[in-house]
């Protein structure tokens, strides 16, 4: 299976998932352990595919969600907040338990692609072409960034909070409040995750 599809796998096959990759669930999303975490506590919130309101190419990545319908996108952004809040308390709470104190948590999108962006490419199975594509996903990552799998600086700044390759939720959130076509401009912003 490839790399670019397998969040999206994972969406629709939530129920059969095992739990060394399944975190928790919800009616709306799914939580699962990133393969490659960056610190010492990393996870993703997916949106569960929904047909018709939430579809594959709705749900590809932030660009995708945003130009449809505002309050559908508003309503996924609101269920992955929801949960993510719930796996930064359980993260706090092992923090805690496992350490003895606790330190930040960065929630957000990466700006720039996680993964090899694969837009128009496509893969020949049987006869029918297939275009790859991602999952919209959102982050909960300790901000120590202590891992072995954060070996080049483009780790390093895809998920720095203040290096503008992480979009924060609550910048995210505030799109919704903002104006039109403040609204329509962040439609338009390249590659977002």
């Amino acid at each position: 299976m490839s790399n670019l599809t397998i969040l999206r796998s994972y969406a629709q096959a939530a129920k059969s998932l095992p739990s060394s990759i399944l975190f928790s669930q919800s009616p709306k999303n799914i939580v699962i352990f990133d393969a490659y975490p960056k610190s010492i506590f990393h996870f993703l919130v997916l949106p569960l595919i929904q047909e018709p309101t939430l579809s594959v190419s709705r749900l590809n990545n932030l660009q995708s969600l945003l130009s449809g319908d505002k309050e559908t996108a508003k309503g996924v952004i609101e269920g992955l907040a929801k949960d993510a809040a719930q796996v930064k308390k359980e993260i706090e709470d092992e923090m805690i338990n496992k350490y003895g104190f606790k330190w930040g948590v960065w929630t957000g999108f990466h700006g720039a692609p996680s993964m090899a962006y694969v837009c128009c490419s496509f893969v020949k199975t049987s006869g029918v072409d297939y275009i790859h594509t991602r999952h919209l996903h959102l982050h909960v990552i300790s901000a120590d960034l202590c891992s072995e799998k954060l070996k080049h600086k483009k780790h390093y700044n895809s998920f720095h909070p203040k290096l503008g390759f992480f979009l924060h939720l609550d910048e995210v959130e505030s799109w919704f409040d903002a104006e039109s076509s403040f609204f329509a401009s962040k439609v338009i912003f390249p590659q977002t995750v």
